[in-house]
């Protein structure tokens, strides 16, 4: 978001309220956070993860299971504190508390709300969500102070295209590696999507996302046409839309773990290519 961001705000004659190296603390937050968050939900699906990939294994292969709680306190309380140090020293307020929310809610994911039917999903789809969203929430005092700048109008809606993109594509994901890990998670009795519903009501659960997502970006290709964007309409159908529609037709022949497994790599692709996209905003600007 800092390359749509920083153009729009030039155009207001205003700086970001986060320079280089604060923007670089906020991508370290979360980065941290995020890998306390993968360790404690390591920690607590060892024996899953024993069935599911045990060849991938990073508690008591790469990490000792006795270290695993430690590197996560450390690791969460530095990107908290990150937080904290970015609210006293920029005009950003809240940060530091919403990065706490983050680390407790990855906590009651990982012991809890990742065995519930959608609970762990939908969590996990917000929290990527607001990875996208801060960068904006960091300019509130902007919006409060400017409410009838058109800039804002045009930071608001290009916020609103990337939250609920990397919202819906993680609801994609999250629901492809609920079935390819269903063996372990139906051992330990976990009420994940497939195991509830079956693979047919998943996979049409998926189909209805992917038609959403799909439409909504030929939408703002549409858009893009208007604006002349013709790199930034190249680079979304052959690095966006056809690779979605790649995987929603693999989608309905995969029947392994193997086969979810190569889907799901797919989609964390085009979330990289979606998000990567923003550079365009920095390009046209």
């Amino acid at each position: 978001m800092y390359c749509v961001m920083q153009p729009l705000l030039a155009a207001a004659g205003r700086r970001p309220s986060l320079n280089p190296l604060h923007f670089f603390l906020l991508i370290l937050s979360s980065v941290l956070i995020a890998a306390a968050g993968y360790i404690i939900n390591d920690y607590f699906d060892l024996n899953i993860d024993r069935i599911n990939k045990p060849e991938r294994l990073i508690i008591q292969k790469i990490i000792k299971r006795r270290s695993a709680i430690a590197w996560h306190l450390v690791l969460s309380f530095i990107g908290v504190a990150i937080g904290f140090y970015l609210d006293f020293s920029t005009h950003v307020t809240l940060l530091g508390l919403s990065n706490l929310i983050c680390v407790l809610l990855l906590f009651v994911y990982s012991i809890s709300l990742k065995k519930k039917l959608l609970s762990g999903n939908i969590i996990i789809s917000v929290l990527t969500a607001w990875t996208v969203l801060v960068v904006t929430w960091c300019e509130a005092r902007f919006f409060l102070f400017n409410p009838g700048d058109a800039n804002i109008h045009k930071i608001i809606r290009v916020t609103f295209l990337y939250t609920g993109f990397a919202f819906i594509i993680s609801l994609i994901r999250e629901a492809v590696k609920d079935m390819e890990d269903v063996e372990g998670d139906m051992r330990y009795g976990c009420k994940t999507m497939p195991i509830v519903w079956g693979f047919n009501a998943a996979k049409i659960y998926l189909a209805v996302w992917f038609i959403v997502l799909v439409l909504a970006l030929i939408v703002v290709m549409i858009y893009m046409l208007q604006l002349r964007w013709w790199f930034a309409i190249a680079y979304s159908f052959v690095l966006i839309i056809l690779p979605l529609i790649n995987i929603f037709q693999k989608l309905f022949k995969a029947s392994t773990p193997q086969d979810f497994h190569k889907l799901s790599t797919m989609v964390k692709l085009v979330m990289f290519t979606g998000i990567l996209s923003m550079i365009f905003f920095k390009i046209y600007a």
